[in-house]
């Protein structure tokens, strides 16, 4: 016990943590202070927020300190004394500390956009750093925080550096040193045996529960978990009760299941002679476009005129929710009808190529089918994704005629330009043509063309975004019509997400609702269509006007064919949490299997917990545990 009291009296470790465990502590109530209580985090709440978290701090400072401890604690007594060595790591000191605080404050910046500490989305940023950086660079105060967290490193070196010089100078004896070492070892190995990020999260709150973990720990948690095996993590059923159960669902909607049993969840589908035939279809994938943006779906701000004005002549859907919060995952929903399993997109997992995809399904009916995408297409394994599934890529570098591009792309109205002059082309060669488009306007750093009426060229944020997509629709559809195959063409307009999804629920509902409109002019009367709706349901519904025959093991369904006020599940995933929400009840999905029912409130955005429903439970797990196994055997074709 002495040599333990001595080595805190004496040691620079308990200044470095002490500095460590402060900041952390301000930069929770920080967190608190400017997000928590909007998503109505009380006061009441933060004695077990500060505790709790002051806990997880304690256990990953552990972590972190390991590496200095055990080169202190090993380091030969003469290197130690040596004047190179101190000054040596004083230097390396200053870094830490200047890292510390670096961290912290991109913690805040990070928990600004997305509401949640370090994330999957943080792992992203890690990945892909010339697009993330850039944008980091443009969209925020990068210089300033630098400046500041390097002179506040320089204070707190002045303040500690003493303990570091007399722990050089007359180190612990070897022996001594040892002992410290294999405590410290035994401690590591009880927080890894016993500990996990999420243990004390104590709240049904969402928000609460962000701000009571480390943020560095769920960053690493997020690393560990990338690509997470459902059946390790996640509440099962046996195997043959999964796909007899989730058979069993998707024979309630159209089409014949193959009759083998087992896991094939094929359906074939016949030519339906009331359908409209062999037409192009072009899927407008809108960024970051939520459905509180859009005045169709209520917002009374006139951000969006021309996608209102389009709404009234075309199939609008009023309840629609994207699959997840990234840009992947909505192109997954849209692109293979597939649920959005935890915890990474299929686009961004090994073993995507050759699926059942709906642009399969359209080469096996004739079409040449296209991704076009407005930057750099090995973002988020985009171009690896659609080449090895049958896709012609066309992206940023493919476009020639630029006006206008910023870290993330052309502008969208260069990429619709592009587009109409690649659908003249295949218009040329008489063949139908089945097209995904990726704006990718509608993002930060805000920048667009200048001398837009009412956009800013930079400096206008989310508001500024959504109208210039807007905008640019616009431009698109006023010159699409001056085209031979426009007349033939079916358009949907889709969002993959919206722009932030934050709040106090574990799945905050109201920030999944997107826009999503089929237009064809002329071929579609105007029509509201209330039934909820799931991205993985856009392939099936637009092959149902179509009429055209197909087999595949697609997840969603024809919402046209949906009898009204039947229930119809949406699919939703979170971070790590996947759920299905069902005739106003949502049944949540989390690690280490837990599950838990919830009754939605939309009016009051509220979750309330529930009793399970063990039907719904079963067709949750079986929608997720199958699709995983699915993929990860190469069986989803």
């Amino acid at each position: 016990m002495n040599l333990f009291r001595k080595f805190y009296s004496s040691s620079p470790f308990p200044a470095v943590a002490t500095v460590y465990l402060a900041v952390s502590l301000l930069l929770r109530l920080l967190l608190w202070w400017s997000f928590g209580r909007p998503a109505e985090v009380s006061p009441w709440h933060l004695p077990a927020i500060l505790g709790f978290g002051a806990v997880n701090d304690l256990a990953e400072l552990f972590y972190l300190l390991a590496p200095v401890v055990f080169y202190l604690l090993l380091l030969p007594s003469g290197i130690a004394r040596s004047a190179r060595h101190r000054r040596f790591l004083t230097g390396c000191t200053y870094l830490v500390l200047f890292g510390m605080l670096y961290i912290s404050a991109a913690e805040y910046f990070f928990f600004e956009e997305f509401d949640s500490r370090f994330n999957l989305m943080a792992v992203d940023y890690l990945v892909y750093p010339h697009e993330v950086w850039g944008n980091i660079w443009d969209s925020y105060p990068v210089l300033p925080v630098l400046a500041a967290t390097a002179i506040l490193s320089m204070v707190l070196l002045k303040l500690i550096g003493p303990t570091l010089q007399n722990w050089l100078l007359d180190p612990p004896h070897p022996l001594n040193r040892r002992k410290l070492l294999l405590g410290y070892i035994l401690t590591l190995a009880l927080i890894f045996e016993g500990f996990s990020t999420t243990t004390l999260a104590h709240s049904t709150n969402r928000v609460e529960n962000e701000l009571t973990v480390n943020g560095i720990s769920s960053l690493f948690q997020s690393f560990r978990t990338h690509e997470l095996d459902y059946n390790l993590y996640y509440p099962t059923l046996g195997h043959d009760r999964a796909f007899q159960r989730i058979r069993n669902h998707l024979a309630e909607g159209r089409g014949t299941l193959d009759p083998s049993l087992g896991e094939n969840l094929n359906r074939t589908f016949q030519a339906d002679p009331a359908g409209l035939g062999k037409m192009n279809v072009v899927i407008i994938v809108e960024e970051s476009l939520g459905a509180g943006f859009v005045g169709a779906y209520g917002d009374r701000r006139g951000l969006t005129p021309v996608f209102d004005k389009l709404a009234e002549g075309g199939l609008l859907f009023e309840n629609t929710y994207a699959t997840g919060t990234r840009t992947v995952r909505g192109l997954e929903a849209i692109t293979a009808s597939f649920p959005p399993i935890p915890s990474v997109s299929i686009l961004r997992r090994p073993g995507n190529e050759g699926i059942a995809t709906w642009g399969k399904v359209m080469r096996n009916n004739g079409y040449a089918t296209s991704f076009l995408y407005g930057g750099y297409g090995y973002f988020d394994n985009m171009n690896y994704f659609y080449r090895n599934n049958g896709f012609a890529v066309s992206d940023r570098g493919e476009i020639k005629k630029v006006t206008f591009a910023n870290i993330w792309g052309v502008c969208d109205e260069d990429l619709f330009n592009h587009a109409l002059d690649y659908y003249d082309t295949l218009h040329r060669q008489n063949r139908p043509f089945f097209s995904i488009v990726m704006t990718t306007s509608n993002h930060k750093p805000f920048t667009f063309p200048e001398g837009i009426p009412g956009i800013p060229h930079k400096g206008g944020g989310r508001k500024a975004g959504v109208r210039y997509a807007d905008y640019a629709l616009g431009r698109f559809f006023s010159q699409a019509p001056q085209h031979p195959w426009f007349g033939n063409t079916l358009f949907v307009i889709v969002a993959d997400h919206d722009a932030r999804v934050y709040g106090r629920l574990q799945i905050p509902l109201r920030h999944y609702r997107i826009p999503l409109l089929i237009y064809a002019p002329g071929k579609i009367l105007p029509q509201r269509v209330a039934t909820p709706t799931s991205q993985i349901d856009i392939a099936p519904t637009v092959l149902g006007l179509l009429g055209l025959p197909y087999r595949a093991p697609f997840y969603g369904r024809d919402i046209l064919k949906v009898p009204p006020g039947e229930p119809h599940p949406v699919l939703l995933s979170h971070n790590h949490d996947v759920a299905l929400f069902q005739d106003g009840k949502l049944t949540v999905l989390g690690m280490d299997g837990k599950l838990t029912t919830f009754r939605y409130l939309p009016k009051k955005h509220r979750l309330i917990p529930v009793g399970d429903n063990p039907a719904i439970t079963e067709l949750a797990i079986a929608y997720y545990q199958t699709a995983f196994e699915l993929f990860k055997s190469h069986r989803y074709q």
